[in-house]
Formats: structure tokens, C-alpha cells, sequence
């Protein structure tokens, strides 16, 4: 079987990705940020062409079940750009849902995330690329441990990569205690992201040893006092042997946040943080980071 990578218009070879925003998010909508949700599909448009001029060519969407997907927006984003866009399933951490979702999802969740992975999302048919689920600070609670089996079930019965929010870059060891160690998912299957959250560098080579890869995603306005020390964990990273590992995104969560009202936006990945990782870490290491890095956690065997 070849490995490839389920964008919104279909399978694609790892190779052609281009330069890959590893995190980022078109469109979300949560309780816990009101007035800020990503909605707008022309201002989605404008990111994903702003990028695209900055030498961006896909980009994966993290936002899972129930945040304001609109898959059924996503295909005509990517031909009007030519960005390449993956889309997730998944399940976020319990704050961002009502209690009837949940309750609606008890029984079925690693068939929801099977059925969007192999024959769409919805009405749109956009099949998702990726499981997104959620870690909590420091610990897995009763609903990380309920969504992170699931995820599991169905990577065992697609081959799908799981990629984990980490709450504020922590809990790395315990997911993947619970997805490889319990669950028995292959570590270069998980994707854990928001490391540059907590420059624990310790943990980071703990997490690269295990075999996943590890996504610095930000800038983070929230997070913004540990966002400097994002090359020096990615030096240390790279010294230790584990470039391969490494993957980059912008992780845009907010309306606030994007390029056309005046925050970061996805071109800020390349118009600002890569020259400045190109000094710490050299050209060629970087450009594997965005090129060849993403192909490998994204692309799948699907069964």
C-alpha cells in the first residue's frame, strides 16, 4: 500500500504537501472563547491566499466534532488557493461541549470518528484526515481517557494519526502511556502539540525517544512568555537526533488572532518565525521541519 495524506479533495502523496502549517484552524467556534469565533469564510479565504504568497502549500485544521468544522467550506477554500487543507474529527476537552452533545456521542464516539474518516463528515462528504482529541493540565480526566480510547479504536481500524492537545504543553507521558502503552497505537501515529507551551526539555526528549512527533505551535497570545524559548527546545531537539520528529503551526484560535485583523495569522509561520529558525537551527533543518516532517505524521496507509 502507498502512504498518503486525506486532504478536503482527496488523498494526496506525502511529497506534494508543499510547506505544511502542522496546527492551525480555518475555522472554530467554542464556548470558552465567545466573540472570537472563526466563522468568516472570506476571511478564512484571505489567510489560507496570505499564506499561500508566503510559499504555503497545506495546511492541517485541528478542529474536531462539534467546534464549527464547516467542512462543507473547506474543499472550495482549497481550490480557490491552492492550499491543500486536512480536516479533523475528534473530540476537545469536555469545557467546550454541552452536556447533551456528550451525552449523544456515549456509545458511538470511535464510530463517529471512523465514519468521518472514511466516508465523511456529515452531508459535505469531506472525509477527515486526522483524530484530534485533548489532554487536561498535568493529568487525563475520565472524559481524556473515555476520547483517547476512542481515538484509538479508530486508528486501529483506519491507520489514522491521533494528534493531542496538550492543556498548556503538559501531560505529554501520561497520552502516550495511555494511547501506546494501553492502547497499543504505534507512537509515530500520535502527534503531540503545544509542546513550546512547556519548554520542559527533559519531557521533549522523553516524548521524541518514545517515537512521536512533537508540533511547536504559536504564537500564543496566552502563552506568549515561553514562545522565545521555542528554537532553543527545537536546538536541543535537533542535537539529540530528532529532527525527523519535529512539526510546525500557527494554531489561530481566535477572529482576533488572524492576519486580516491585524494579529499573526497563518503567514506569520513563514514570514516572520521561519527566517528566525532558519538562524538557530539552519535552512535545510527547517525546511525538512515544513516539507518532509509533515508528510511522514500526516501520511497513512489507510485501511
Amino acid at each position: 500500500m502507498v502512504s498518503t495524506v486525506r486532504t478536503v479533495l482527496g488523498d494526496v502523496l506525502p511529497e506534494h504537501l508543499g510547506v505544511c502549517d502542522a496546527h492551525d484552524h480555518l475555522f472554530f467556534g467554542s464556548p470558552q472563547l465567545p466573540g472570537q469565533e472563526l466563522r468568516d469564510a472570506s476571511a478564512a479565504r484571505a489567510e489560507l491566499a496570505a499564506f499561500r504568497e508566503q510559499g504555503g502549500g497545506s495546511v492541517v485544521q485541528w478542529t474536531p466534532y462539534g467546534l464549527g468544522r464547516r467542512a462543507a467550506d473547506l474543499p472550495l477554500l482549497s481550490r480557490d488557493t491552492g492550499v491543500h487543507v486536512v480536516a479533523a474529527t475528534g473530540l476537545h476537552q469536555a469545557v467546550h461541549y454541552d452536556a447533551g452533545t456528550l451525552a449523544e456521542l456515549r456509545g458511538r464516539l470511535a464510530d463517529t470518528f471512523v465514519a468521518e474518516l472514511t466516508t465523511g463528515i456529515g452531508p459535505s462528504g469531506v472525509r477527515a484526515g486526522l483524530i484530534k482529541v485533548a489532554g487536561g493540565f498535568h493529568a487525563l480526566d475520565a472524559h481524556a481517557r473515555w476520547t483517547m480510547t476512542a481515538a484509538a479504536e479508530a486508528h486501529h481500524a483506519t491507520g489514522a494519526p491521533i494528534a493531542v492537545h496538550l492543556e498548556l504543553g503538559t501531560g505529554a507521558l501520561d497520552v502516550l502511556d495511555l494511547l501506546c502503552g494501553e492502547s497499543g497505537v504505534p507512537p509515530h501515529r500520535v502527534i503531540l502539540g503545544h509542546l513550546n507551551r512547556s519548554p520542559d526539555f527533559t519531557v521533549h526528549r522523553q516524548a521524541a525517544e518514545a517515537g512521536a512527533f512533537l508540533a511547536f505551535d504559536g504564537p500564543s497570545r496566552a502563552n506568549h512568555a515561553t514562545d522565545w524559548r521555542m528554537p532553543d527546545a527545537l536546538r536541543a531537539l535537533a542535537e539529540a537526533g530528532f529532527g525527523h520528529r519535529l512539526l510546525l503551526g500557527g494554531d489561530t484560535t481566535t477572529a482576533a488572532a488572524r492576519s486580516v485583523n491585524g494579529g499573526p495569522g497563518l503567514p506569520y509561520l513563514l514570514r516572520r518565525l521561519r527566517p528566525r529558525l532558519e538562524q538557530a537551527l539552519g535552512k535545510d533543518l527547517v525546511g525538512r521541519i515544513f516539507t518532509e516532517n509533515p508528510g511522514r505524521a500526516f501520511g497513512v496507509e489507510w485501511r
